[in-house]
């Protein structure tokens, strides 16, 4: 009976050893320099073409928009103005106006030019001005409420300030689109070193079942040990086969972010490999933290934001208290029979301090609920800024410390680790040379063996999960690793 079981196993031997099996990819190409994709690589094409990146220049130059929008308010503006009357015969009124308003920015004055030409039978004699018409240049200008700030000048300086708070804006959006990216990359990392160390193994399988297949037909090895072996290095296709599998998804997720110069999509190509990684990672210095602590406090664009709404509530804080002040302008024309530059007019009918048009417009409401109530909302809204300011600055330190210590704790984790992947590499050898002396089992070998593949998968891991850790530390900080 026992005979006849070693008969089986040596006719499956045999079989497994003519047929052989499937050879799958190893990933152990000769690559040129040609076929690593660096993190600079894919740096250089996300922010030179990435739709994303692209989209978010658009805020800087709609808040700039609203800049040139504003500044239309201190366009001049030139009206004019035609009426007549012609009844029975008679010229009841022709009248002609015609006015050139200049917004200046000081003291919200307006200075104008006009020209007036009023005549007719019924014309209202305070109106009219002779066949010639009248020329006028003055100045309207506010002396109580819009000395210092009225609605257009407010209306300019919030959308200057909304410039800085749309770049701070699209800076958080960079760097929230580069941090997803980075860490699909270091997946795409992850997959591929798993994939490569899998195949690995399968080589290491395949090479030592062939080895046993040709000691069994010759009677050094018992057939069982082939049949295990070869139990291996179906267990190993497997297991290639679904880092195949996660290896392609990975390529396909990071392609997701690559373009070319006209806007079409890219594909990762099949052969491209990621940048090779120094295994022995040394723990951050204490000074980046510093460094990046100070960054954070100074320029991450949540601050940045803030900060800017706090200066667009203090521009509206002076305008609401502008308000309070009672309406006072000045309105004083210098006028003349003068049409021209080169015009011949009598001097007392010329531009003089004896011929000018002066008025005094005074407007102040009782209560100033409204005025008062909208003053109060912005001083709410003032307060809340500052306890947002205060809550947002200490989780940012916080965010930034814990992200610094992930770091550490990965560089201190992959130390161990490959000092224990050193000793499990002295167990497999030893062990090899025991079984070739008859001394140990190919059940040990493999055990050994597959413990010493999945410490390095795991060492890979760490050393992805390390990157992903210092980009979230770069992230936090409000900036980003550049490459």
């Amino acid at each position: 009976m026992a005979l006849k079981k070693t008969s089986i196993l040596l006719v499956l031997v045999l079989l497994f050893a003519k047929t052989g099996f499937a050879q799958p990819p190893t990933g152990k190409k000769t690559a040129g320099n040609d076929q690593i994709f660096s993190l600079e690589d894919l740096q250089l094409m996300v922010f030179r073409y990435h739709p994303v990146i692209k989209q978010t220049q658009l805020l800087s130059e709609s808040a700039r928009t609203k800049v040139l929008q504003s500044l239309g308010y201190f366009d001049p503006e030139l009206k004019a103005g035609f009426s007549k009357k012609l009844f029975g015969g008679t010229e009841y009124y022709n009248k002609w106006n015609s006015e050139l308003k200049i917004p200046l920015w000081l003291a919200g004055a307006d200075l104008k030019l006009g020209y007036d030409r009023n005549a007719g039978t019924y014309l209202n004699p305070e109106n009219r001005t002779g066949e010639q018409g009248l020329s006028a240049i003055g100045l309207s200008i506010p002396l109580g409420q819009g000395l210092i700030i009225d609605a257009r000048r407010n209306t300019l300086r919030q959308s200057k300030i909304m410039v800085e708070y749309a770049e701070a804006d699209q800076l958080k959006q960079i760097n929230a689109v580069w941090y997803g990216i980075v860490k699909d990359y270091w997946n795409w990392y992850y997959a591929h070193k798993q994939n490569e160390l899998i195949n690995d193994g399968l080589n290491l399988a395949q090479s030592r079942f062939k080895a046993l297949s040709a000691q069994t037909l010759i009677g050094d090895k018992p057939g069982i040990d082939s049949v295990e072996a070869y139990i291996t290095v179906q267990e190993r296709i497997i297991q290639k086969e679904k880092t195949a599998i996660e290896l392609q998804n990975a390529r396909l997720v990071l392609s997701n972010h690559l373009w070319n110069d006209q806007g079409s999509p890219l594909e990762l190509p099949a052969d491209a490999l990621p940048q090779n990684i120094d295994q022995k990672i040394t723990r951050p210095p204490a000074l980046l933290l510093d460094t990046l602590l100070g960054l954070a406090t100074t320029q991450h664009p949540e601050l940045l934001k803030l900060k800017s709404k706090g200066e667009q509530l203090a521009v509206e804080k002076s305008y609401r208290q502008e308000l309070l002040k009672p309406k006072l302008n000045v309105i004083g024309n210098l006028i003349s029979n003068r049409t021209g530059l080169n015009s011949n007019v009598p001097g007392y009918y010329d531009f003089n301090w004896s011929n000018y048009k002066f008025g005094i417009e005074l407007a102040f409401p009782l209560f100033l609920r409204s005025e008062r109530g909208k003053l109060r909302e912005v001083k709410i809204k003032q307060q809340e800024l500052n306890y947002d300011l205060k809550q947002f600055g200490r989780e940012i330190r916080n965010h930034v410390i814990a992200s610094y210590n992930d770091v550490s704790a990965y560089s201190a984790q992959l130390a161990v680790q490959s000092k224990s992947i050193e000793n499990q590499q002295i167990l497999v050898n030893g062990e090899n040379q025991k079984f070739m002396l008859g001394e140990s089992t190919l059940f040990l070998i493999n055990s050994r063996e597959t413990k010493l593949i999945d410490m390095k998968i795991k060492q890979e891991s760490m050393i992805a999960g390390y990157q992903k850790a210092l980009a979230e530390l770069y992230y936090k900080a409000g900036t980003r690793e550049m490459n």
